[in-house]
Parts: structure tokens; sequence; C-alpha cells
């Protein structure tokens, strides 16, 4: 329990003494015992009632108390000084004595905590407490010492020193750095910030309520206290220069006044420092804990908006610019909460400068100060509004590139097969390219900007002095020193103001974005009607007269829409490519926009998305989706989703980490991965967007059997599917067609009515007929012999599968202990190594400039000493003395006072535009290394490290680089500078000085080195706990839909919150550490102050010339802010070094081979045959791995259809990717047409080659540019291709032609469409080796049969090696390759394999054969 007093209230009895009234002194004497009582009798309430919190109206009258007793005190200081002849008296003590107490009770006030912990405050606390650790959250949770600290330790920050004991002796991580508290939580700031939101949308009756108000209503309370702190500080700092002109006349009239009045004088120089030290750290944490609040807050919010943004929303915000708005808008907005403080301060800091230059220069002095300080600050106003309209084109600029950025590093593997490399290269280069001229043009304004707030000083002096002399105003040495010492603080609103303008300026733009990013478009509310489950109601699906449109404002996607399932049944859905079937689907789960019509739906909803979305984490997780574990219930889904032989081949089974959208899985795996999350579930609907497409026909039979006709027997199964084997077992089956419903009914009266679905079946059949046909063929073909008899064995019949399987068959290895794939990001630890720095400084020319830099900021600040000792010297020290002291007039005197500023100003234009040239180019070279390095990087790399990671450095880290870190670093510089210029001039005055500031120095140093291990690695760690965010954001965004479905909307949002707090906690003791430091370290430099003050006062008269005495004192003033800028800018230096360390560490990723090898390039028709032989292969993704093709030995002859047949982890994909060197062989060789392809560049390789990769990938532009991007062919070439792949209708009804647009992964084509489209580019290209991997999977039975044709025409005379599922796209082939645990179980010609009844490739056609027996008997 705190005691509390009211001395505070004591009104000073000298005051009351100068009263004429005895009655007035009476009253005020009964007015303090009166509020004595009133503030006890609120205490003893407050004890009674055990508040927590101390009432408001006694916290303002203790602040009133205080603000009454500081105005006392200084009465009673400045009365004394001023009257020589009067000591102090029991009355001065008193007001002494009462200011320490109202100071103590105003700390009480602004804490406001009574320190009474009830029960129940106490319970509701422990009830705050999550049972179980949100998702992103650690597990050990640490209680908050800030939450806990006493009111000293609150000023002190004190509160600190346990997590400082820790990092002193080793590195910090995350489990050791305490939770943030409360009031700083992300769950707690996003209900208050949505709180806040919803009362503004009441207020303003409007769907979109302002931000801004909203952010004013969050913050309002803390930002005035802080506000209070800022003024406080304010007009402490500018005791000092009011009471110069008083100490320089003190020491000239040492004989006249007594040394008491001298150490009054030195004690309000201290008062006034100490208040201004508490004050400054106070306003100063208080807006970073601000900034923390405010940043959590949106993020949140942003995250929250991002789940539930529309089809259309999303086309318009790609998700690099979703989370440009996360990780930089966010912290511009942010950065003016830092600011803000400077609106408060401004006209405080002028109004006392103006008031110190009339009390000192008179009026004619302090209005020319005023005018030149006018026009000072509006020359800003122009170069404001120009860096407002250049920070618009840098976030312009800034998405674009970022926006391009993660394209390119979401479909880096499309790009290196399609050897891509340097085209994309070249395009976000030239995106940079536009960015770095905006920030130049940027930084160059910051340059004249600079150049004003360092000259501004030396401006308004000159102006001031010389309105002075004009006027007849005589100037002596105190004058002039304490207007010297006034305009150097003028610096400061001088300089804030430009900055103030520039950040409202980027804040404004940036919030305007997040405004019309929270303002967009979400998913239809009320698109879907839900009816809980249960009751008479035979229907879980009800769609009557349903017109739907991606797209409302132009073409209806679909319409006349009536369906109608019943409870248990199977509805299978077909029809050709963009017919329609995933917008049924997605009209079902509210994803679509409804025009009209009715959508019901009754019971919990699981979807399986056409395009498999996998969350990073391991196989478990992904399956059990936030579902507790539950081993029958997940045995049994794994068994029906055939994961268990998978969970086999892996070393760590389902604990093995997947990658980042699960990059090291087949896209079988990847399938059966969310088939069995939806299963897991347990929900009533079940929606399938084509389950069946990536996995062979002996894992889709498993899968429809076991999962759809077996453990989901008694569900409600709605599936899209283009196997028309797999229709015959459905209750009903919907054929799609342009948008509509064109037929419903079961198999047989459907192939009864003759209307088009038989168009599809009957594809199927011709199909089936050609497998049936080789089948029962029993003609003699040549068999093909392999190199190796043995290896050609039928291993799955002689020997056992190798246990420790390859663990992705078209990625990277996962770690063989942990199954960990993505590795923790690389963090260094210890300081910051010496070849950061250097490397970061040599960048440019090899750090030429740098010396030159130094040389200008030195220059400068010999000039600016130079100028003001002239005048301290050259000036009258008393205005008794009219005289100058160099027998100069005082025209002359003020004409070199002006050249020595004009030089100053024109050395810190020189420096600033060095600053600018040199960041900059530093900057953008690495930009250029790291861009290089990562491009060049091999998937490897890719596959085991998130875009988050990369994207975190491209965007954030390099913003550090662009904007920050050469002025950083140009600071360290000149606050040393600047320190030594100023102990110079004080020693001169007083080399005793040194006594005190070697020790005091030695001090500083030791707490420094003591702050910076923890500093540095909270610095770290805070931005390591960035990228989790960005990631998970990402991930989100991409599998929306699917979260939506499975209604885990709140779990995503409370991860995230977990997420923003593991974020929080480092980045906010970080700042709290800052301020320890700086506290310490400004109390130990008013100590220094206040020696040399003392020091000053006590020497004998004569000993010092009071002038050049009174110029150290005006150095002096600043002591405390430039020791504390020393350390301060190099810690915040070597925090801010640790962007440069990042994006270093990104500037030396192992490269792939070389793109072109001169010496060694392929003949220009290379290959001309086709030929591809393979010696003695062996493949693996890591030293410490297992080989994933083991002694591969075979060749596909040239010019002729090679198919590649085998279980789900077989090798398949891994021997395309071998063929493109993207993995590289660990033994044995390709050889290509007689050229060993390793010998060869990657480039000359992967330029003569074509495929048709699994997953479609489309790049966001224009159709031309994803067939044609390296504008290699004319139009008409692009419109045969289209043609040919059946797009050329589809493409001509758009109206912009081949310029129709292309959104961010190819979102508004069909993943049918997409995969035409890959096979169009490869027409084009016309190489001479075709890979299909899986190409047709996505289009339906007619459409691929079509595309058959289409290749086998365009490729007769070319090379075609096939990955297939379906087994009548390899029947045909000239010869089969059976991959079997990465081995060659058997490689021949159809026929050959096929009249061995034993063969694996003979049972997989009986699979299919059985499978689609069924269809059969209803086609008979």
């Amino acid at each position: 329990m705190l005691l509390s007093f009211s001395g505070h209230n004591i009104i000073s009895p000298a005051l009351a003494g100068s009263c004429s009234s005895r009655i007035g002194t009476l009253a005020s004497e009964i007015a303090q015992v009166l509020s004595l009582a009133a503030s006890l009798f609120a205490i003893r309430n407050v004890i009674k009632a055990e508040s927590t919190m101390f009432p408001w109206m006694l916290r303002a009258w203790w602040i009133c108390g205080f603000l009454l007793s500081a105005s006392s005190a200084s009465l009673s200081t400045y009365l004394r000084t001023t009257h020589p002849g009067k000591k102090l008296e029991l009355p001065d003590y008193v007001n002494f004595l009462s200011l320490s107490l109202s100071s103590f009770l105003f700390g009480i006030s602004i804490h406001g905590k009574t320190g009474i912990a009830t029960a129940t405050a106490t319970f509701s606390s422990d009830m705050k407490e999550p049972l179980l650790p949100a998702e992103g959250q650690s597990k050990q949770r640490t209680r908050s010492p800030y939450g806990d600290a006493t009111l000293l330790q609150l000023v002190t920050f004190s509160w600190l020193n346990p997590l400082f004991s820790v990092g002193i002796k080793k590195p910090l991580e995350q489990d050791d750095i305490p939770d943030v508290g409360i009031n700083e939580s992300a769950a707690f700031l996003s209900s208050a910030f949505a709180e806040c939101l919803d009362r503004e949308t009441e207020r303003q009756h409007s769907s979109s309520p302002s931000i801004y108000r909203a952010i004013f209503l969050l913050v309002r309370r803390k930002a005035a206290i802080n506000a209070f702190f800022a003024m406080a500080s304010a007009t402490a700092s500018y005791v000092g220069p009011y009471l110069i002109n008083d100490f320089v006349d003190f020491l000239s009239r040492k004989k006249e006044r007594s040394l008491t009045s001298g150490y009054l004088i030195a004690l309000g120089f201290l008062c006034a420092k100490i208040v201004e030290t508490v004050t400054q750290r106070q306003w100063i944490f208080g807006a970073r804990q601000l900034g923390l609040r405010l940043r959590a807050a949106l993020t949140t919010r942003i995250y929250a908006k991002g789940l539930v943004l529309s089809a259309r929303s999303r086309q318009g915000h790609t998700s690099g610019e979703i989370i440009n708005y996360m990780s930089v808008d966010v912290n511009r907005i942010t950065d003016f909460i830092w600011y803000v403080n400077t609106v408060w301060m401004l006209p405080i800091q002028i109004s006392l400068a103006i008031y110190i230059l009339r009390t000192n220069l008179g009026a004619p002095g302090s209005l020319a100060a005023l005018a030149a300080t006018l026009l000072v600050m509006s020359c800003n106003v122009p170069l404001t509004r120009m860096q407002k309209s250049y920070q618009t084109k840098i976030m312009e600029a800034k998405d674009g590139r970022m926006k391009a950025t993660s394209e390119v590093l979401r479909n880096m593997k499309t790009i290196k097969l399609q050897s891509w490399d340097s085209q994309f290269l070249g395009k976000l280069k030239c995106l940079r390219e536009v960015e770095r001229s905006w920030l130049w043009k940027s930084l160059r304004l910051t340059a004249i900007t600079a150049f004003i707030f360092w000259g501004s000083p030396a401006f308004i002096s000159t102006i001031t002095f010389g309105a002075c002399l004009m006027m007849g105003v005589p100037l002596t040495a105190g004058r002039v020193l304490s207007a010297l010492a006034t305009f150097r603080m003028l610096q400061d609103p001088i300089f804030n103001l430009p900055d103030l303008l520039s950040v409202i300026a980027q804040a404004k733009v940036s919030a305007d974005r997040i405004t019309s990013y929270l303002q967009e478009e979400e998913v239809q509310q009320d698109a879907v009607e839900y009816v809980p489950p249960g009751g008479d109601e035979r229907f879980d699906v009800e769609i009557e007269s349903g017109k739907f449109s991606w797209t409302p404002d132009s073409n209806v996607t679909l319409d006349g829409i009536d369906l109608r399932v019943k409870r248990g049944m199977r509805v299978a859905v077909c029809g050709t490519v963009g017919s329609g079937k995933s917008s049924l689907l997605s009209c079902i789960l509210g994803e679509i926009h409804k025009l009209s019509g009715t959508v019901k739906v009754r019971g919990t909803k699981a979807y399986v998305p056409q395009c498999p979305w996998i969350l990073t984490g391991s196989i478990r997780d992904n399956i059990l989706f936030g579902k507790a574990y539950e081993s029958e219930r997940y045995e049994r889904t794994v068994q029906a989703c055939a994961m268990v032989k998978d969970f086999e081949l892996f070393s760590c089974g389902d604990l093995t980490e997947i990658g980042e959208r699960g990059i090291n899985m087949s896209g079988g795996q990847k399938q059966r991965i969310q088939i069995a999350r939806a299963v897991y579930q347990d929900a009533d609907i079940y929606l399938l967007d084509d389950p069946f497409s990536a996995v062979d026909a002996h894992t889709g039979t498993h899968l429809f059997q076991d999962c759809l006709m077996g453990i989901l027997r008694d569900k409600t199964i709605i599936y899209v599917t283009h196997q028309v084997e797999f229709l015959p077992a459905a209750d009903v089956i919907v054929v799609m067609q342009n948008g509509k419903i064109a037929q419903t009914g079961k198999f047989d009266e459907l192939m009864k009515q003759n209307v088009g679905f038989e168009a599809l079946v009957g594809a199927h059949s011709q199909a089936l007929e050609l497998v049936h046909a080789v089948e029962s063929s029993t003609q003699q073909t040549t068999s093909l012999l392999v190199a190796d008899q043995e290896e050609n064995s039928d291993p799955s019949r002689t020997s056992k599968p190798c246990q420790q399987q390859q663990r992705d068959p078209v990625g990277v290895g996962t770690d063989n202990q942990s199954g960990k794939l993505v590795q923790d990001e690389e963090r260094e630890t210890g300081s910051i190594g010496k070849e950061v720095y250097w490397s970061y400084l040599t960048a440019v020319k090899g750090g030429v400039l740098v010396p030159f830099i130094v040389l200008a900021q030195s220059s400068f600040q010999v000039l600016q000493i130079a100028s003001n000792y002239w005048m301290a010297w050259a000036c009258p020290p008393t205005s008794d003395s009219n005289e100058p002291a160099v027998g100069l007039g005082m025209d002359t005197i003020l004409l070199v006072y002006t050249l020595l500023a004009a030089g100053s100003a024109l050395c810190v234009l020189v420096r600033a535009i060095l600053v600018t040239t040199v960041g900059l180019s530093t900057a953008e070279k690495l930009f250029t290394d790291m861009l290089h390095s990562v491009i060049r990087a091999p998937m490897q790399f890719f596959d085991s490290t998130p875009t988050g990671r990369i994207l975190n450095r491209a965007s954030t880290d390099q913003s550090v680089l662009d904007l920050e870190i050469g002025q950083r670093l140009g600071w360290c510089a000149f606050s040393i500078i600047q320190i030594l210029g100023t102990i110079a001039v004080m020693s001169q005055v007083a080399w005793e000085v040194f006594v005190i500031f070697i020790p005091v120095t030695a001090v500083c140093i030791w707490y420094q080195q003591y702050y910076t291990p923890t500093a540095r690695e909270l610095a770290r760690l805070s931005g390591i706990q960035l990228t989790p965010i960005l990631h998970h954001f990402s991930e989100s965004l991409a599998g929306a839909a699917t979260i939506r479905a499975f209604g885990h909307g709140e779990r995503f949002i409370t991860g995230n919150l977990g997420l923003v707090d593991n974020y929080s906690r480092p980045w906010f003791h970080n700042v709290s550490a800052m301020e320890w430091l700086s506290f310490r370290l400004n109390v130990l430099s008013n100590f220094v102050f206040a020696f040399s003050l003392v020091l000053l006062v006590t020497l004998p008269e004569g000993i010092i010339n009071p002038s050049i005495a009174g110029l150290a004192v005006t150095y002096g003033i600043n002591l405390n802010v430039l020791q504390a800028s020393v350390i301060w800018n190099i810690c915040n230096a070597e925090n801010k070094m640790i962007s440069v360390e990042r994006v270093l560490q990104y500037t030396n990723i192992k490269s792939e081979a070389p793109l072109v090898i001169e010496d060694r390039r392929p003949p220009p028709n290379w290959p001309s045959i086709g030929t591809i032989c393979f010696k003695n292969l062996q493949i693996r993704y890591a030293e410490h791995l297992p080989s994933v093709l083991k002694n591969i030995s075979c060749t596909f002859p040239g010019k002729r259809k090679i198919g590649v047949v085998g279980r789900t982890g077989s090798g398949k994909s891994t021997l395309t990717q071998a063929i493109f060197r993207m993995v590289e062989a660990r033994e044995g060789s390709i050889i290509i047409d007689d050229i060993d392809i390793s010998k060869i560049g990657l480039d000359d390789l992967r330029s003569r080659l074509s495929i048709i990769p699994q997953d479609p990938t489309m790049f966001e532009g224009t159709v031309r540019g994803n067939l044609d991007p390296l504008c290699q062919y004319t139009d008409f070439d692009v419109w045969e291709a289209l043609a040919k792949c059946q797009l050329g209708s589809l493409v001509q009804e758009k109206d912009e032609k081949l310029d129709a647009s292309v959104t961010e992964n190819g979102e508004n084509w069909s993943a049918g469409q997409r995969q035409l489209f890959c096979l169009g580019r490869a027409l084009l290209k016309k190489s001479s080796i075709l890979v299909l991997d899986e190409a047709t999977a996505s289009v339906d039975s007619t459409t691929d049969g079509v595309l058959q044709k289409v290749i086998s025409e365009e490729f007769k005379d070319r090379t075609v090696v096939t990955i297939a599922h379906r087994i009548h796209t390899v029947i045909d082939s000239d010869l089969v390759l059976v991959l079997s645990d990465g081995r060659i179980a058997e490689y021949d010609t159809p026929r050959m394999l096929l009249q061995r009844r034993d063969s694996f490739f003979s049972n997989l056609i009986k699979e299919y054969s059985t499978r689609s027996s069924h269809m059969n008997l209803n086609l008979t």
C-alpha cells in the first residue's frame, strides 16, 4: 500500500506574506487545511474500497499541486538570485521540501495504481491466461515485470534489470523474454480497436468508419499523458538558456555577488536537467509503447480482413501488396505516433524561445528571431509537399517491386524450368530502378532539409544580431550566449517541423492505403443461409434460382442454378474445362457473389480445393487442422486416404515437416493430405474439387472405395471429377455447361438422354478401348535391353522396399533426425562483426568517399565553434562596458560571424549530399547482390526457405538500407565529432572537468557494454519474429477459402495474435532497454554538467574569462543530450546494422551451376535427335539423406514417346528434375545427343527443353505475356498455339484478345485452363524434347483426348517423356519405364510388359480396367 501525502498543498508563506490582506493569507492557510483533509478522506475511501487505481479527481488534484509547488519554488529561486542580498529563509526550504513531496505524488498520479492487489483482480488476471498456448506462442510464459513495476522502477526502468542479468551471461532466446503486459497484448488491443471501429460505425451510421477517429479513440488516454510529459520536457529544456545570462553576469560580478546565488543558479540548471531527463525518457518510452499498441491493433485488423476479402477484392490486392500494408504502412503510421508529440512541443518551444530572446534582446531581437524562424519553417512547406508526393511514388514503386518479387519467388521452379531467370531478373531490376529514382529524389530533398536544419541557427542568429545592431540594442557576451543557446534549442522545432510534416505525409498515405484496404468488399455474408442440422428437412444443400458472378459488374458466371442435395447423397459434378464446376462448389461455400436466388446449407462443411493448400508444419498438424488428436479416428483417416505407406517411407512418419506450400511433397501426397484433413473434421457435408486428378489409378481407386464409399458413406458428398469411371457410383450426376446445369440424373439416365454427357463418356470409352486393345494383343515386339539386367528385375517382387525412402519426390529432403525441413531462420550471435561494417562502408568505390564525409562534418564543427567563440570573445562581457574586446566595430564582428556561419552551413550541405549519395548507392549495390544471389540459388534453397524470410529482407531490411542506415552511421560520426568539440570548449575553460568527466565516461562505456549484448539479441529476435507473421499471413491469404469453409477463421486469428505477441515481446523490451540506457547516461552527464557549474562558481575571479565560461556552459547544456546521443546512435546503428547483416547473408548463397559456359556451348540445333541416356544415375537432395534415384541406367531413344509410371513417391518427378538439372546428380550422368548435360550451362540446357509441369503456373499480366514472356514469337504463332491447346475461341471472346488480363496466380482462369496455357508455351517453344508431368490431370476426358492428339501430331518427330496417372495417356507410348522405390522396376514396350502377367505395369492396367468395369456395365 502506497503511503500518501498532501504536503504539496502548502503554498509558500513568503508569497502569502507578500499579500496586502491578512484575510487573504488566512484564507490561503484554511484552503491548505481543507485540501489536506479532502485528500486524506479520498485516500481513506480508496483503502476501504480496496481500489486498484486512485480516483481521477485526486490524481488531477495532485498534478495541480505539483504545478503550484514547482511555480512557487521557481519563483523563490528567481527572487533569491535577482536579489543577492536576500538569504534563504525557512519558507524557501519548505518550498523545496514541498516540491519534492509533490513530485513524488505527481509520479503516483501519473502511474495511477494504488498497489492494492485484490483477490478479484488476481482471479481476473488468472482467468485472462489461456488454458492452452495459442498457435505461434511460446509454451513458457513469463509474467510481465513492467506490469508489476513500482513507481521508482518505472522512472528508472530498473524493472529491466533481471533481463539484463540474463543477457550479459548468454545470448537471449525467445523464451528468456518476459511477456508484454495485458495492455500491450495483441488480443486486448485487437478487441479494443474493434470496439473503437464499432463505436465509429454507430456514430457515423456508416459501414466504412473513419480509421483516424478509431485510432484516436484507441490511443487518446495514453497520448494525453505522453503529451504532458513532452510539454514538461520542452519547458524544462529552456530553463538553461534562460539562466545563461544570469550565470555570465554572476561570473562577471563575483565580488558583488555571494557564492550562494551562484550555487542556486547551478541548482536551477541541475533541477531543470533532471526534470528534462525524467520527462523526456517517459514521453519517448510512452510514444514507443503507443506505437507498439497501434502496430498490434492494425496488424491484427489487416490479418482479419484478409480472411474475409471477396474474390474481386483479392484480385485488386495481391499478396505482396497486402503484406506491404502490414510490414511497411503500419510502421509508417506508428512512426507518426512518435512525432505527434512535436505538435504539443512546437508552440511551447517557440514561445519560450521568443520569451527568452525578448528578455535578453528586447522586442527588436525577439521579433527578428521570430520572423527568421517562421521564414525557415515556411521554407519547409513546399519541401514537405514534394516529399509527400515522393513518398506516394516510393510506396507505389515498392508495391510493384514486392508484388513482382513475391510472384517470382512463388513460381521460382517454373522460372528455372523454362530458363526465364535472366528475364525476370531484368524485370525486377527495372522495377527497382523506378523505386531507386524516387528514392534518390526523396533523399536529395532530405539532404536539403538537413542543410536547413544545421544552417538555421546561424541564419536566425545572424538576422537577430543584425536587427539588434540596427536598432541599437547592446550585445553583451551573456546576451549573445543566451541567444546562441536558444537558437540551438530552436533547432529541434525547426528540424522537427519538416520531419513532422514528412511523417504526417507518409502516415496519411499509408493510413489512406490501409483504410482503402479495410473498406474493400468482403465475402457476401448473406450469400448462404446456414440452417442448423436436424429436423424434418431432408436436404443438406438447396439452391433455388441461383445467379452468381465472380465479378458482379460484368459477366454472370453461374445462371439458373437449381439444385437440391438430400442428406447422405453422393453428387458428382462434371463438364468441360471452364464450364463452372468449381464455381458451383464456391456458391455453396459462399465464396462467389450471389446476384439472386437462395442457398441453404444444413450442417458443417469440409472442403478440398482443386489446387492443394498445405500449411507449413508437420503432416499430422495438417491433417488434424486444429482438432484434438484421437488415435483411433486418426488411424482410420490415414488408412482411408492411403497415407500409411507414405508414413512408412518418411523417417519421422507423420511428424515429418512439410515445406512451404507443400513443396517437398508430390502432387498426389498433397492431395491426399488435404483429403485426410477434410475426413478428420467429421463434417456433415463434403465438397471435393477434382480430388482424384493428382493420384495414380491404384491410389484413386483406394480413395474412392475406402474414403468416399467407405468412411464417408453416410455423409453428403459433392465431388467434381474429370474421371468418368467415378461417375456411375454417384446418386446424382450434375453436368455443367457454360455456367449452367445442362443435365442432372443418374449415370444410365444421362446416357439415354443423348444431349452431351455421352461425349464426355465417349472420350473416356475410346481411351479405355485403347487400353483393352493393347492389353489383349499378343503381338510380339522386340524388347529394348536395359543397361543393367540386375537393376531391371522386378524388385517389388524380389526384395522389400527400402525402409529409408526419399522424403520428397519433388523437393528438398527433410532432416533425418527430426523430420524438420524448414530450419530456424539464420541468426548471428554476439556483436556485429567488423566485416559487416567494412562490407557496408566499402561497398561503393572502396569507401573512398567516407573520409570526405567525416572531413565535411569536422569542418562544420570547427567553423561553428569558431563562430560562437568569436562572438563570445569579441562582445563586451557586461552592459557596463560597451566597447568590444577586440577593438572592432560590432558590424565587423557580425560580418566575421556571418562568414564563419555560412562556411559551416556549406560544409553541412556537402556532407548531406555525400551521405545521401553513398547511402543510396550502397543500398542499391547490396540489393543487386542479394537479388542476383537469390535468383541464382538452387531450388533446394527455396524448398527449405519460407518466402516470408526472403520478402522480409527485400522489404523491411531493404527499407532500412535505403532510408536509414546511411543516416544512422553518419549520425554516429557526427555525434562523436560534436561531443569532442563540446569537450574541447569546456576543457579550455576548466580542465579540471576532466577529473570527473573521465571516470563518468568510463562508467558510460561500461553501461554501454552491459547494455549492448541484451539489446543486440533483442533486435535480432524482433527481426526474426517478424517473418513468421508475414509467412503466416501469406499462407492464410492463399488458403482463405479453405479456412472459411472449415469455419476456422477465429483459430487462425488467434494464431496470428500469438505471433504478434511473439514479435512484440522482443521489440517492446528492446525499446525499453534503450530508454534504460539513455536514462542512466543522461543522469551521469547531468552530474558532469553540475560539477562543471559548481567548479566555475567556486573558482576565484580572474582565473577564467566569464564570456568563455558562458560559452562552455552554452555547450555544456547539451552535454547530456550529446553524451547520450553518442551511445544511443552507436547502439541504434548497431541494431540497424542487423538489417545489413541479414541482407549480406543472402548475398552469399551457394549458386547453381553457371547459366552459360562459353567454351562448352552446345551446337545451335542441339538436341537434334533427342536421345536421353542415363548412366548409373544417383540423386540425393542432401548429403545426410539417402538416394532418391538409385543406379538408374537406361536410354530414351530419340523421337520416341516414353511413358514413366509408378506409385506416388517412386521418384518419377525427380527423374524429370534431373533432366533439367534442378537437382544435381550425386553419381552417374545424363547424356542428351552425346553431350553430358552436367558439362554445359544451365541456360543452354533448359532453354532447349520443354516441360508442362504438374502444377500449372501463370503470372500476373496478359495472356500473351504468359505464353511468350521473352517476346520471341509473332501474334500469329501465339494464336496458332492457343487454337491447338483449345483456348483460341475463349481468348477471342475477350475484348482485349491477347492482352486479356491474368490476375495473381492466374486466379481468373480455371485450373484446367491454366494447364492448357502451359501446354501452349510448349507448343510455341517446339523443343526436340518435351516432358509432360501430369500435364492433363485437370482437364476433362474430351479435352484430354483432343490434347493427346495434338501432342501426338505436333511432337511426332520429337522425344516426349510423359509422367501420367491416367494409364491411357501412356498406353500408346513406344516405351514404358516403371519406377519403384527409386529404382527401375521395368522398362520395355507396353505390349511386352503386358505379356508378363505379373509385371508392375500389367497390375496398373488391371486396376484401371477393374475400376472402369462398373461404368462399362452401365454403357452396355
